[in-house]
Formats: C-alpha cells, sequence, structure tokens
C-alpha cells in the first residue's frame, strides 16, 4: 500500500506551510523592527517583533501534549485535506484524503492500530496489479477496518501521520522575517497575526493573544502548492475509541 507516503506527504506539507522560511535571523531582525516600531503600541505582545513572537509560537507549539490539525493543502497541485488529532503519547485519530487518490481514515492507540480505506485509495494502490486481484481486495477491505499491533511493521505502513513528535520537529528552523500585522479572531480566540515570506508565496499565521501563545492557524497564498491549516484541542485527549468488531478485519488472521 501507498499509505506511508500518502500520510508523510500530508504530515510535511501541514508542518511546513511555509512557516519556516529561512532569511534574517530572528535577532537581527528584532533589532531592526524594535528600532522602527512605535513607541507605545496598545497591543497583544507589543514588547515583541514579528520574529520573536514566532518564536515564542512554536516553542509553546512544540511543547504541546497533543493537537488537532484540520485543513486544505494543495500537493502536486492535487487537493488534499487533513483531519488529524495527535498526541505525544504515540495517539492519532483522524482522516486523510487527496484528490483522485481516495481516502482514509486512521486510530491508534498504545496497543492497536486501525485504518479504514475507500475503494479509490485501494485501487490506485492496486495500479498495475492484475484487475481480478485489486477487485478482491476492495471487495474483502474497502470501508472496513483492518486491525494490527500498534508496534508491528504492518502498522508503520499507514501510521507515520501519527508521529506528534516528528511533525513538531518540523517547527524548529529559523523563523525568518515574521511581521506582525493586525489583531484578529481565529475561531472567537483573539491572535496575532504574522506573515512570512516563503520560497513559493507567502504564509500568514495568527497565534494566539491569550493564555499560550500557541499557533492557531497558518495559510500561504501564491505559489503551486497552496493551503490553509488550523490547530486547535492542545493538550486535550485524543479519542482512540475502537471501531465495532463487526467492522474490523484483523490482518494477523488473514495469514
Amino acid at each position: 500500500m501507498r499509505t506511508t507516503a500518502f500520510a508523510a506527504t500530508a504530515l510535511a506539507s501541514a508542518a511546513l506551510l511555509g512557516l519556516t522560511a529561512c532569511g534574517t535571523s530572528g535577532s537581527d531582525a528584532g533589532k531592526r523592527q524594535a528600532a522602527a516600531a512605535p513607541a507605545a503600541e496598545a497591543a497583544p505582545y507589543a514588547d515583541l517583533t514579528g520574529p520573536q513572537l514566532l518564536e515564542k509560537s512554536l516553542a509553546a507549539t512544540r511543547k504541546a501534549t497533543s493537537l488537532t490539525l484540520k485543513g486544505k493543502i494543495t500537493e502536486g497541485g492535487k487537493p488534499m485535506t487533513l483531519d488529524l488529532s495527535l498526541s505525544t503519547a504515540d495517539e492519532c485519530r483522524g482522516s486523510m484524503s487527496t484528490a483522485g487518490e481516495g481516502r482514509f481514515e486512521l486510530i491508534k492507540s498504545k496497543q492497536n492500530a486501525y485504518v479504514k480505506a475507500d475503494e479509490a485509495f485501494y485501487r490506485g494502490a492496486g495500479k498495475g496489479d492484475p484487475k481480478e486481484e485489486t477487485d478482491a481486495v476492495v471487495a474483502m477491505l474497502a470501508d472496513r477496518w483492518l486491525k494490527t499491533p500498534a508496534d508491528s511493521p504492518d502498522a508503520e505502513e499507514f501510521t507515520g501521520a501519527c508521529d506528534l513528535a516528528e511533525l513538531l520537529k518540523e517547527f524548529e528552523e529559523e523563523p525568518g522575517k515574521a511581521k506582525k500585522g493586525p489583531v484578529t479572531t481565529v475561531d472567537g480566540r483573539k491572535a496575532v497575526t504574522l506573515t512570512v515570506p516563503a520560497d513559493d508565496g507567502t504564509a500568514t499565521v495568527y497565534v494566539a493573544a491569550e493564555g499560550e501563545p500557541y499557533l492557531l492557524k497558518a495559510f500561504q497564498k501564491g505559489g503551486t502548492d497552496p493551503g490553509e491549516i488550523t490547530f486547535s484541542r492542545f493538550n486535550e485527549p485524543v479519542d482512540v475509541t475502537p471501531p465495532a468488531a463487526k467492522d474490523v478485519v484483523d490482518l494477523a488472521k488473514l495469514g
């Protein structure tokens, strides 16, 4: 199955979205922005420059024990939809789909991993195989949950998107030339706008203005791969309730 590549692509695209565009270091850019800033700025984080605020936000987001990311991105010209809840306890639940390649859902607990893919996904994965074989796979597995132990090699084939620690590593780059913008709201939460030059377009980032300065939303305009991702449910439990037994195919019993 091509699930690993699919999941890895989704994960990397969601994490990056132009947020880590390299450029002027935070310290140098910060000094210049501080010098140019108005003497009095009645806004959240008025004492921080754009690069400093982005650094602070990424640091807070990296410390989260869990989060949910949702959004739509474009990868290689194809729209992709993400809805994933992940935790540092290696728990995960969500779905991913991409145009022309189908949709799959994931549930991963400390004990077991489950994946459910639709017919389009299995037919795409079976390209080049005899039609009779692909038809048999679709008849047996499409829209049913596959179960395997969470630490098994089979699980690794489709749980690459469940590694929150790996996702957050993508935020370790220099935040670059982030510039502060207006205060707005994201899903009812007050947020500070930051714009970040990216290699392919411009990324806009929204940082929570109250409580922990979590990254709340990011989108990229322009370029070949625009997209938008929202982040929520920080430090909340991830629901890894297994699917009903009648809907599950145990890979260990397939031989």
